[in-house]
């Protein structure tokens, strides 16, 4: 009798384990395989690209409070748009150290608290750490500090070097740049370290396994912060029809809008294809897993459908000003047409391409799509 329970025993722990630590899924696809391409070739690649920019971002901020000049001004300015370039192809990695610290919400919640900056520069006592400061940090945040403070560059720099508080302009400036490098050398010193070998251990097909919630914080990010973010929100789509030209990313720079859009499109038709950062090198991909199972709609190859629709995308937002602003407030049609065609690809990837891999929508659908 003994004997019987111990191998109930061993039986059940054996099931219990194999959930989330199996080299491949049900489907018999090795998911180790394709965890150890996203690891290694495309998320602490492009982690690491980034915490590069931010370092940049970090000397040329020191530069500029140090000697805030036009020169050091337009050189800071390059650093940041380098920098929010570089997070495009990040955002979408909500796993590990980056979920446990909020990383999306630290870095790029726009439209910025610009009230809420000010009231922190002029007390000098502000905890980045705390949710009601998410809204008034990140490169949002520094974009009003080097191109919002004024109408020209030479009352913004005035901030810095006449203002009676130009020394907090320049702490609050500093203190934004270091909470950045704080937060991404955390999360790369995380992979380096022994994150990614557990990452990659959890291959099995369980709703917590690191494919379930990766593929997950993907379609998220691509629906969310991509389609709403950038385009639908300042559109009207969730607002019947009430623009919003101030609620575009970068709006003080104002003429970058398309540049980050294009940007994260990149990226994540990079992270769809499983494509190498900085290389045409493709490894295993969830463009690779819909093929090994031979998924199709409408006799054709889904991952040739949601490439196609990538192609779609780019065409349509090649249409669009370089300033969202300016698009909805000038033809805002053109903003609909670039939320459609993402739309579109939402269907694809969020319905089909999960159904196919038989995994679970873990978060929230507020939008009514």
């Amino acid at each position: 009798m003994k004997k019987i329970h111990l191998l109930i025993t061993i039986f059940f722990v054996i099931v219990s384990c194999s959930s989330d630590s199996n080299s491949t899924s049900g489907d018999n696809y090795n998911r180790t395989e394709l965890l150890t391409n996203w690891a290694d070739n495309l998320i602490i690649p492009r982690y690491e690209n980034y915490q590069s920019k931010v370092g940049i971002l970090q000397t040329n901020a020191t530069t500029f409070t140090a000697d805030p000049n036009q020169t050091n001004l337009d050189v800071l300015r390059l650093a940041w748009l380098e920098a929010y370039k570089a997070y495009q192809y990040v955002g979408m990695f909500s796993i590990g150290k980056a979920d446990e610290i909020n990383l999306n919400s630290t870095v790029n919640i726009y439209p910025t608290n610009q009230t809420g900056i000010q009231t922190n520069i002029s007390s000098g006592t502000y905890n980045f750490a705390l949710l009601s400061q998410y809204d008034k940090q990140g490169l949002p945040a520094l974009d009003y500090m080097l191109n919002g403070l004024a109408t020209s560059d030479s009352e913004i720099i005035d901030f810095y070097v006449t203002n009676s508080d130009a020394t907090k302009y320049k702490q609050y400036l500093t203190d934004l740049v270091n909470q950045l490098k704080v937060n991404i050398d955390l999360i790369v010193a995380d992979w380096n370290g022994s994150y990614r070998n557990l990452f990659i251990s959890s291959s099995g097909n369980s709703v917590s396994s690191s494919t379930n919630k990766m593929v997950n914080n993907f379609i998220k990010y691509f629906e969310k912060d991509i389609r709403s973010g950038k385009v639908g929100i300042p559109a009207g789509i969730f607002s019947n029809g009430t623009l919003y030209p101030e609620k575009v990313e970068a709006y003080h720079k104002n003429d970058v809008s398309k540049v980050l859009l294009n940007e994260s499109i990149i990226a994540t038709q990079d992270f769809f294809n499983g494509k190498y950062f900085s290389s045409t090198t493709e490894g295993s991909s969830l463009k690779s897993y819909l093929n090994y199972l031979g998924t199709v709609r409408d006799g054709q190859s889904l991952s040739t459908i949601i490439n196609t629709q990538f192609g779609t995308i780019n065409t349509v937002n090649a249409n669009l000003n370089d300033s969202f602003s300016s698009q909805v407030n000038s033809n805002n049609n053109a903003m609909l047409s670039s939320y459609d065609a993402m739309q579109q690809n939402i269907v694809y990837l969020k319905l089909d391409m999960m159904q196919a891999l038989n995994i679970t929508v873990d978060y929230v659908d507020a939008d009514g799509d």
